[in-house]
């Protein structure tokens, strides 16, 4: 039989836990809607609040502030949205949004279509080398936005490069101006401390798959004193978003969401060396490979090595990888089967030529250094080998 691939993907979606699956497959069959009052629905009721619970605990927020959503784009999507239209509808000025250049899609998305579609005026602001945000064109922007700027949207972490952001500075930049500030922490979740209250900020997104639950399965802590508009209207189950709450979902959430954050020292120091011993070998045995992001540990999150491969497309390395038996990302975007180089890279000042050579190598709580050593030792190759095709295929076909 042959062996399961090795996945290096994490960043992507991480393996259900062995735990979490188990809280998901008792609560599945648990029959009530959590908001029926028979016993039935408090049952369910009970185990919907235990996830919640669970999951304020692991980002230092209380019960009230989690609003359980479909997924982290829903939790991005109510985020900025929610808080755009609740300033809008205070004070019909604050129609600007101040966004790093830098963002998820689920964030750049939102945004360009409140500009499209709700008259937002969208500030985007510029990143270092590192994909960092420039503070400095930060405070330009809150300074010539004035009042009427609606809200400031930013990574904690960034998901393709893995450069932590400095969330501090971004909300008491915000704070002086009077400015709501949402974070995406989706990629920065179970990787790093998050702690809502001591953050300051309004509003903060999470999912539940990239740290072993569910997918599907979402947050939106809102603090007690900000207001959104919700995306969905019915019933108002919870503060900010109608539907039938799941139960199940929260459950494993909460599972997941503990076993992330328990011992999360010792499992960011472990990631951290098998990252620095991949980074390590990639840069001492392929040539023309060069780190993106954050060259210091402590400046990045502790499972991300984000290189690119001069002369290789990205693309072609993640073929190669795939049939040698491992599974990574390129961090690139992919629209209609055309390939195109990552905004982040180009927003970090690489050439379209340069970004378009890249791969996340993303690793999680199963990542072994067997595993590390193994990519190590079929790396070379493989890029040597995308570069014969690259090269071949730039060669220059001779008429008759």
């Amino acid at each position: 039989m042959d062996a399961m691939p090795i996945y290096l993907d994490h960043a992507a979606t991480s393996p259900l836990r062995p735990e979490v699956l188990a809280a998901y497959a008792a609560a599945l069959p648990l029959v009530g809607n959590p908001s029926s009052i028979h016993g039935h629905g408090q049952a369910a009721r009970e185990l919907l609040e235990q996830g919640r619970d669970r999951v304020a605990a692991s980002l230092g927020a209380d019960p009230a502030e989690v609003v359980l959503t479909g997924g982290g784009t829903e939790a991005v999507n109510l985020g900025i949205k929610g808080l755009f239209w609740a300033a809008r509808r205070t004070d019909s000025h604050r129609t600007r949004i101040i966004v790093p250049l830098a963002e998820h899609h689920a964030t750049i998305d939102s945004v360009e279509w409140l500009a499209a579609q709700e008259g937002a005026v969208l500030d985007w602001v510029e990143v270092d080398e590192l994909g960092r945000i420039r503070l400095d064109a930060l405070e330009a922007a809150l300074a010539v936005g004035g009042d009427e700027v609606a809200l400031v949207t930013a990574l904690w972490a960034n998901n393709e490069v893995g450069t932590l952001q400095p969330v501090a500075e971004i909300v008491a930049a915000a704070s002086r101006y009077g400015v709501p500030v949402h974070l995406d922490a989706i990629a920065a979740y179970g990787s790093v401390p998050i702690d809502f209250h001591a953050s300051g900020a309004a509003a903060l997104s999470v999912s539940a798959h990239k740290i072993g639950g569910p997918v599907g399965v979402g947050a939106l802590l809102l603090a007690r004193s900000a207001t959104v508009e919700p995306l969905l209207h019915g019933g108002n189950q919870q503060r900010a978003r109608s539907g039938t709450q799941d139960a199940a979902g929260a459950s494993a959430f909460g599972v997941a969401a503990e076993l992330a954050t328990a011992n999360l020292a010792e499992h960011a120091a472990r990631l951290a060396e098998l990252r620095d011993r991949l980074v390590r070998g990639i840069l001492s045995t392929v040539p023309g490979a060069t780190l993106r992001g954050d060259p210091d540990p402590a400046g990045r999150l502790p499972g991300n090595a984000h290189v690119t491969f001069a002369g290789c497309e990205g693309d072609s390395l993640l073929f190669l990888l795939d049939v040698a038996g491992f599974s990574v990302s390129t961090g690139s975007a992919c629209q209609a089967g055309v390939p195109e180089a990552s905004h982040v890279l180009l927003a970090m000042g690489l050439s379209e030529a340069d970004a378009r050579g890249a791969l996340r190598f993303t690793l999680g709580p199963d990542t072994t250094a067997d595993e590390i050593d193994a990519l190590l030792t079929v790396l070379p190759g493989v890029v040597e080998q995308a570069r014969s095709a690259g090269l071949a295929e730039r060669q220059p076909t001779l008429g008759r």
